[in-house]
């Protein structure tokens, strides 16, 4: 049967109380932005030791999820899979609006958001930070471009050429977000390589677990039908995606454990880190991977659809405690000046730096995520991104190709 695309009508009650909503947030993370500016970081947790904070979480986690929203997209146009091209749209708009929503909150937090142009012709090619900049640019010309060709049929001779421009650019997304971490050799939980193909994996996961988190409501809410098979592929996705990832945090703790130096940092993440620890063990670990992979293997539940949103959802808030112990985390040990010496001062040598986020910084954040589904209920509404059944005999999820 032949899949056709339309727009949803977006004239319930419902479709306008979500945007609603969404504006909302979005009123919220604007007014905690412009006290954030106004007040100064004075107002936050921040402080000298802790400068990334929440707002930091938000933005490196939808950033990294966007270029893994596109992962659908990449399985259908790069490695030709006919049973994920109905569902490609979706998460090119996805990986956008993601991207959209973490710049959103990045930008805001830092403060003088207005002089960001100024990074357009004050390019410093030995800042990660400013490599960063060309590749946000980058990510959402790729991904625009291959949309198009998705949307509209006289752009079907670059599909190709897009498909493989948006894989290999959100490839190199993510290693350059990596990156920002991975040159930080003042910080011990930075400073490695791992971190650049860790964050690759993550982002698998954290944008899977998001694109079924807008898929389902999207047809469940349109009234549309979502075959059983097109979830039986995504749950698959991400039994691979939540292994592979534990694998990555494994190696990484290992990797740091073999080396004596690392060893009062990994003591303090995995033993003594109070919150820190709580978030990697219950957070990370136990919500974000053992507990979602059992639910999408168990026989009892690896078909129920309850269960399968209920994982995406636990998946989410794994990957926010493992942004946190990760960015806030590594910024609380304290910093080894010296390595091998004992130095002393007044300003918080050998102390775990103190930090606890305030309400303005989750304002923010939650705004970012707004951002993000608002531009995506909108986009639905406008263009004809998703199909009009997904049942499993119009998608033909047993195709080959």
């Amino acid at each position: 049967m032949q899949i056709i695309n339309r727009e949803i009508e977006g004239n319930s009650a419902g479709y306008w109380a979500l945007l609603g909503g969404l504006g909302a947030l979005i009123l919220i993370g604007l007014f905690a932005a412009y006290n954030m500016e106004h007040h100064g970081h004075v107002i936050t947790g921040m402080n000298n030791q802790i400068v990334w904070g929440l707002p930091h979480v938000f933005a490196v986690f939808l950033v990294v999820a966007a270029s893994g929203a596109l992962n659908v997209a990449s399985v259908a146009g790069v490695f030709a899979k006919k049973a994920y091209k109905p569902l490609a749209p979706l998460s090119a708009l996805l990986a956008i609006a993601l991207l959209a929503g973490g710049l959103a909150v990045l930008m805001l937090d830092l403060g003088r958001a207005d002089r960001a142009i100024i990074t357009a012709w004050e390019v410093n090619p030995t800042s990660v930070f400013s490599w960063n900049v060309v590749l946000y640019s980058g990510f959402f010309g790729f991904t625009a471009a291959y949309l198009w060709t998705m949307l509209d049929k006289t752009a079907k001779p670059f599909y190709g050429f897009a498909a493989y421009g948006a894989f290999i650019w959100r490839l190199i997304l993510t290693t350059g977000t990596g990156l920002i971490f991975g040159f930080l050799v003042a910080r011990q939980a930075y400073g490695t390589a791992l971190l650049a193909p860790k964050f690759i994996v993550f982002s698998l996961l954290y944008g899977t677990a998001i694109y079924v988190l807008v898929l389902m409501p999207a047809y469940t809410w349109g009234q549309r039908a979502l075959g059983d098979e097109v979830l039986r592929r995504l749950k698959n996705m991400l039994v691979v995606f939540i292994a592979a990832s534990f694998y990555m945090t494994l190696v990484y703790h290992l990797t740091n454990i073999y080396f004596a130096r690392q060893w009062d940092f990994e003591r303090f993440i995995l033993q003594d880190g109070g919150v820190y620890t709580m978030l990697f063990w219950l957070g990370q670990v136990v919500i974000g991977y053992v507990v979602p992979f059992i639910l999408l293997v168990a026989p009892n539940t690896r078909s129920n659809r309850t269960a399968i949103a209920a994982s995406s959802v636990m998946i989410v808030l794994g990957a926010l405690a493992q942004m946190y112990v990760t960015i806030v985390g590594g910024q609380a040990f304290p910093l080894q000046l010296f390595p091998g010496f004992t130095e002393t001062s007044s300003f918080f040598d050998g102390e775990i730096h103190a930090y606890a986020p305030s309400h303005w910084e989750w304002m923010l954040g939650v705004g970012g995520v707004a951002i993000a589904l608002a531009m995506v209920a909108f986009a639905v509404k406008i263009l004809r991104i998703l199909p009009e059944s997904l049942a499993d005999e119009v998608a033909d999820p047993h195709a080959k190709k």
